[in-house]
């Protein structure tokens, strides 16, 4: 056998696997792990609306394969910052302990965002999934500002004792 002869490859192609996502089956997914949804028609495009932990977000539609047919999503949650600073390192703090969902800040907005790829070929079952996660990874957002700015405060009140007491 010559080393310099390409490799068979299988073109098989797997019954039920989802090659590119629409409107009606992301609403399935996220209704499936629990959340209400709402499409709202925009200039022709299914915009799909719904929340978990009480915070909105919605359904971003990436590349076209075709009309209606996408082969890639971001789900999207913007947050707005009381007075537009954060706390530092509150981001840095996140992407350090956490994979899968990214958090940015965009003017006094915090954009807390988790892409879902089907390219190649993704069963139903790992949509539902991939957005049961992305409603654990918000709830732990959540949880991990509240505990960053308590946190936060505790150093802010431990840094005026240490200069208090050294005065």
């Amino acid at each position: 056998m010559s080393t310099n002869e390409p490799a068979k490859t299988s073109t098989i192609i797997p019954e039920g696997l989802l090659f590119s996502m629409n409107a009606d089956q992301v609403a399935e997914a996220i209704k499936a792990s629990g959340c209400a949804v709402t499409a709202i028609n925009i200039d022709g495009v299914n915009r799909l609306h719904s929340a978990s932990q009480g915070i909105g977000f919605q359904v971003l539609w990436g590349n076209t394969l075709s009309e209606g047919e996408y082969v890639d999503l971001t789900l999207s949650c913007p947050l707005r910052v009381e007075g537009g600073i954060l706390p530092g390192g509150l981001l840095a703090d996140w992407h350090r302990s956490k994979r899968f969902v990214r958090a940015s800040q965009h003017g006094e907005f915090i954009v807390l965002e988790m892409d879902i790829l089907a390219a190649g070929g993704i069963t139903t079952q790992h949509l539902a999934m991939m957005v049961q996660l992305w409603n654990q990874m918000m709830g732990q957002f959540f949880q991990h500002l509240r505990n960053f700015s308590t946190t936060a405060d505790e150093l802010q009140v431990t840094s005026e004792s240490l200069q208090t007491s050294a005065v």
